[in-house]
């Protein structure tokens, strides 16, 4: 997660130069009037864009909510086994370092500080709830011995204590990289191989034999490396993993923002060993208001934040497919931030109720737009943020772990989207506060609606879609699981922050 993303700045580097057109102004301020009249969505049927690729899913951050005994961490894992999602990501993160780091002490001639008791069960734990998905495990954090320091870098001993200081390093020691890989092909091999072998010959026996469909490597360049050496580290972690375990595959870079000298190096394969495979690449997208602002400018400044990172992707496709066109994307983390957050007014009581919907219904508009790009993967986060963790980013209540809105939004894109689906042409003449997408498949026509505004507006139908049934997430329906109701056209109203997905009668 990154603490203070900048692709806003990447999208003015984009737009200087005019490497691209229509930059799109982030106004953030309310003011548009709201119509009485119906929007019109017009659908040609009959004019496939492409088939629909993009998988909903979310992503799993390590937090000591997620530990057994926590209140949350029961309702937690139901909800991550209901979904039965793919691709959800697993991010064990560098402010806990005693539940994500495997070897917190260097090793010397007599012993090593090899311990995964604190990071087992919520690893086990993740293991049992995706059992039969594929998953992306990303154990970014670096034990800090590794880097060059004045002295020992020293950690909590309370795992459940914060240390946003733990990465605070850049130079690593060993320029071989032999340490660096050593790390994680051990720890690829503890979670793959029943156990390792350690720096002083010991056994170290683990009982698992999970397999690690991706594996990526680091998270948001937290220790900023130059992209020539964020290739040479990818490379070496990926030959040393693949030793170990041959099928996996990788998932690259994970950047905070979409910074395109990273993208431009790394996706140019001159840059790597021969045979090393750039199977994804990753970035991040957080819509952040500024505090002085209430929900009734949220609803503008996250939509337009939201455009302006879609501008980015369009960018960053482009360069992906010029020279990677074999590179999948995935936006794994894609979400809301409260200026709030992390800070001693953190509380549930400072999130209005209606905010779950509408970071909700960003989710919803990030992945119709990525899906009309035919990006591969778009990661809800997270499932779960609580007080001093980025509270506003969770999909459970931090208090029982049960699912909130803006989970029951991802359900309901996981549920009634799937690969048979085909984008077909849809427009709405213009109209800024709806978006629209329309889906045909063999036997159903459908047509995904996201209502960007904190007040009711209706739509003016296809004629396909007389009657039909909808499945909604509003704020009527709050922390609920999705309605489903049947409809009758032409005129179909949307209420505040709604996502909907309607399906035509036969």
């Amino acid at each position: 997660m990154s603490a203070v993303p900048r692709y806003f700045q990447t999208i003015r580097r984009i737009c200087v130069g005019s490497l691209v057109s229509g930059c799109v102004a982030l106004s953030g301020a309310a003011g548009l009037a709201q119509s009485s009249e119906p929007l019109p969505v017009s659908v040609n049927w009959n004019e496939t864009l492409l088939a629909l690729k993009t998988t909903p899913t979310l992503q799993v951050v390590v937090n000591p909510m997620l530990r057994r005994g926590s209140p949350v961490h029961d309702g937690a894992f139901a909800a991550l086994r209901s979904l039965g999602a793919d691709y959800v990501r697993y991010v064990p993160w560098y402010p806990y370092p005693k539940l994500v780091v495997a070897e917190l002490e260097a090793p010397t001639a007599t012993k090593t500080s090899w311990d995964f008791s604190l990071i087992d069960p919520m690893t086990e734990d993740f293991f049992a709830a995706t059992k039969g998905h594929t998953t992306i495990l990303n154990f970014s954090t670096i034990p800090a011995w590794m880097f060059k320091t004045p002295e020992p870098v020293p950690y909590p001993p309370d795992p459940n204590t914060v240390d946003v200081n733990y990465r605070a390093r850049t130079a690593l020691r060993d320029l071989s990289l032999r340490e660096l890989t050593g790390y994680y092909s051990r720890l690829v091999s503890w979670y793959t191989q029943g156990g390792f072998t350690d720096e002083l010959g010991l056994r170290h026996e683990s009982g698992h034999h999970y397999k690690i469909d991706y594996w990526e490597v680091f998270n948001e360049m937290e220790h900023h490396p130059t992209p020539k050496q964020y290739a040479e580290q990818y490379d070496a972690v990926v030959e040393a993993i693949r030793k170990v375990f041959p099928d996996t595959k990788f998932v690259a870079l994970a950047t905070g923002e979409a910074d395109v000298k990273m993208f431009e190096y790394f996706l140019d394969h001159s840059h790597h060993h021969a045979g090393i495979p750039l199977d994804f690449i990753t970035y991040h997208f957080y819509a952040r208001p500024t505090l002085e602002q209430t929900l009734d400018h949220w609803q503008y400044t996250m939509f337009d934040q939201a455009d302006g990172f879609v501008l980015a992707v369009k960018f960053v496709e482009a360069m992906r497919k010029h020279l990677s066109p074999e590179t999948k994307t995935a936006l794994d983390e894609v979400g809301t931030i409260l200026p709030t957050d992390n800070t001693p007014e953190d509380s549930k009581e400072l999130i209005p109720a209606a905010y779950w919907n509408l970071s909700g219904a960003v989710y919803a508009y990030v992945f119709m737009e990525s899906a009309q790009l035919g990006i591969d993967v778009v990661n809800e986060s997270q499932l779960v943020g609580y007080p001093s963790q980025f509270p506003s980013t969770s999909m459970v209540d931090w208090k029982d772990g049960s699912p909130n809105a803006r989970y029951r939004v991802l359900q309901l894109l996981h549920d009634n989207l799937s690969a048979d689906d085909r984008l077909v042409d849809t427009d709405m003449d213009d109209a800024t506060d709806v978006a629209a997408q329309a889906f045909v498949s063999r036997e159903e026509r459908k047509l995904l609606l996201v209502n960007k505004r904190n007040w009711a507006i209706a739509v003016a139908l296809p004629g396909d879609f007389a009657t039909g049934r909808a499945t909604t997430v509003d704020v009527t329906t709050g922390a609920q699981p999705p309605v489903t109701k049947s409809f009758e056209g032409p005129r179909y109203v949307l209420q505040p922050f709604a996502v909907s997905l309607l399906v035509a009668a036969k």
